[in-house]
């Protein structure tokens, strides 16, 4: 009878533990996506925005050599811009749905609204408004957390910007550097 108890409790610890695993798994991968989310919209609004267009930063004031301290920076780039683009950029995660790899049963997440008005493949996309919610508030959580990040990145970096700092930067993806670059 004793051996039947521990039998039965060292199940009960055992799912759960493995039910912990797999929430935890699943709450990384709503991470994940989110992030490499954000930095596909943030890339493609700057890329809407004319490369020559530029803006002066730095101080206004006079030094006292006469001098002024302005530089010009490209505008799609400029820190005003860039925070003008983090306040919306998770209301753009409703344009994702959820995609489940067969073979690892890890969670993916594609583009399902074209932002060229073209018809795009959804058959392996899975739609629940449950996702998209999840996504975004993922995604509101990260600027949030990582404002800072997210815009010296922006700033400065132009290659492998998802990698970077979802990856190595965040830690919000353990597993990114597996996951070819044209998936979330």
């Amino acid at each position: 009878m004793r051996d039947a108890a521990v039998l039965v409790v060292s199940c009960v610890i055992l799912c759960l533990l493995l039910s912990l695993s797999h929430a935890a798994r699943q709450g990384q991968d709503i991470r994940c996506g989110a992030c490499r989310a954000l930095v596909d919209e943030m890339e493609w609004a700057i890329s809407q925005i004319d490369p020559k267009k530029m803006i002066q930063t730095g101080s206004f004031r006079i030094n006292p050599d006469g001098s002024q301290s302005i530089r010009e920076v490209p505008l799609a780039r400029s820190e005003g811009n860039l925070l003008e683009l983090m306040e919306s950029v998770c209301e753009r995660m409703e344009d994702y749905a959820e995609r489940r790899e067969s073979s690892t049963t890890r969670k993916s997440y594609i583009r399902i609204k074209p932002r060229d008005g073209g018809a795009m493949d959804l058959s392996e996309a899975m739609l629940d408004s449950r996702v998209t919610a999840g996504l975004k508030f993922a995604c509101e959580t990260i600027v949030e957390q990582h404002e800072d990040e997210i815009i010296e990145f922006f700033a400065h970096e132009t290659e492998n910007v998802k990698d970077k700092l979802c990856s190595k930067r965040t830690d919000l993806c353990d597993h990114a550097l597996k996951i070819p670059h044209d998936e979330l």
